[in-house]
């Protein structure tokens, strides 16, 4: 018979057993089997547990975490005890673990968490910071969190990361940001190094084990060019053209604003991004949300996506370099589709309408009378609304200004309602 509650989940801080209550303690005297870092299995090292002399097996993650998720699946039925970092379902092993196991299955014991900690060091309000992790991840996720007067809290990948995130801080024109780095945080080794971004890398080398702190300050410059630089990067929708690096090919920074606003991304949810072009929309769609999540489909541009998904903070976009439709077959379900190229090729609309979702939704653009003939088409079929799109911006003219319209755009929106 499998035990219903099989699997321990405690979190351990850099104060060890010490900072345990007398549960955790417990789960993990009786543990037959313990996993975690070699950092916390050093831990135990205090534990009384000579009635369990060699009867306590215990073991180190192994790389990748999957290998160690599935030891951790074959020893289902038996007393196991996962040791986590503070709270481990804030960006822990407890997420993972829940992926493959049921919480009825678990007993999750959470301590204080680095941000946590951090916010008590600084008192700052917990619920008024941005957290994210690094550990495992790009780097370049923290473009989408730098703001004026943002404060960040940042789980480190190793030593190198406050100087990635002071040199990411600098490129944006945050070089006045003010940058805490906690090393061994609330524990014997605890060491606090408070300084800015542009005078980080004068302080040496930091441990491994380190978190950091981020006051976000613009950089004071008279160049219009470095405010606009460091203002302008907001998550919502309609960033300035000259974010992205194109050849043309790109949704206008209005019509975009309006095209990410009929989309209506929502935490968590999917797009496909069908003829991507520079990739704008799927950008903006997962720039909105930190869970959102999107699909660039696009036969020749991919480069431009590539760079320019790094560039703001979207690296985990995944690209599909191909034609559509031939490339959607077997894709994650959508939760919306923007279709901005290819709208005449034929048989695209029926495998994005059997793709999408109930409830979902299909937003598309043309510039053409051939594309508009193909909307007015599918919104006979399918309902939904057509709405026409008319820009003017003011542009020299001599000595003066003048309007000077953009292509007009003929937009098709619809909701799935089967």
């Amino acid at each position: 018979m499998i035990l219903q509650k099989w699997l321990s989940v405690v979190g351990i801080g850099e104060d060890g057993l010490a900072g345990l209550n007398a549960i955790g303690r417990s789960l993990i005297e009786q543990a037959e089997i313990i996993f975690g870092g070699d950092r916390h299995l050093a831990m135990l090292q205090d534990l009384d547990s000579s009635h369990r002399q060699g009867q306590q097996l215990r073991l180190a993650w192994q790389a990748p975490i999957e290998k160690s998720v599935a030891q951790i699946l074959s020893y289902r039925g038996k007393r196991v005890c996962v040791l986590a970092s503070g709270d481990p379902l804030w960006f822990g092993i407890g997420t993972t673990l829940l992926k493959k196991i049921a919480i009825a299955e678990i007993t999750i014991l959470p301590s204080p968490s680095t941000f946590s900690w951090i916010c008590a060091r600084l008192g700052w309000t917990l619920n008024e910071v941005e957290t994210l992790s690094l550990c495992g991840r790009s780097a370049a996720l923290i473009q989408t969190y730098i703001y004026p007067n943002a404060k960040l809290l940042i789980l480190s990948a190793n030593h190198k990361t406050p100087q990635i995130v002071a040199n990411t801080l600098c490129d944006r024109h945050f070089s006045n940001s003010k940058i805490t780095v906690f090393e061994h945080l609330n524990g014997v080794k605890e060491r606090i190094v408070t300084t800015t971004a542009m005078e980080l890398e004068h302080l040496g080398a930091f441990a491994d084990l380190n978190a950091i702190a981020v006051e976000c300050v613009a950089s004071f410059e008279t160049s219009t060019e470095a405010v606009l630089a460091a203002k302008t990067r907001s998550r919502m929708a309609g960033l300035p053209d000259s974010a992205y690096h194109h050849d043309g090919q790109l949704t206008k920074r209005e019509v975009r604003a309006v095209t990410l606003s009929s989309l209506a991304p929502n935490a968590g949810e999917m797009l496909w991004d069908v003829g991507a072009g520079c990739g704008s929309i799927a950008i903006e769609w997962m720039r909105s949300h930190p869970r959102c999540q999107a699909i660039a489909i696009e036969k020749s541009r991919t480069h431009f996506i590539t760079e320019n998904a790094i560039a703001l903070g979207t690296p985990n976009l995944q690209i599909i370099a191909g034609q559509a439709p031939d490339v959607l077959q077997g894709l994650p379900t959508p939760d919306a589709i923007f279709i901005g190229g290819g709208a005449t090729t034929t048989g695209l609309m029926d495998i994005c309408w059997q793709s999408l979702r109930s409830q979902g939704r299909i937003v598309a653009n043309v510039v053409t009378l051939e594309g508009e003939q193909q909307l007015w088409q599918w919104q006979q079929k399918y309902g939904g609304t057509l709405t026409q799109i008319a820009i003017s911006r003011a542009e020299a003219i001599g000595s003066f200004l003048g309007w000077k319209p953009m292509r007009p755009v003929t937009q098709w929106q619809v909701i799935k309602l089967v």
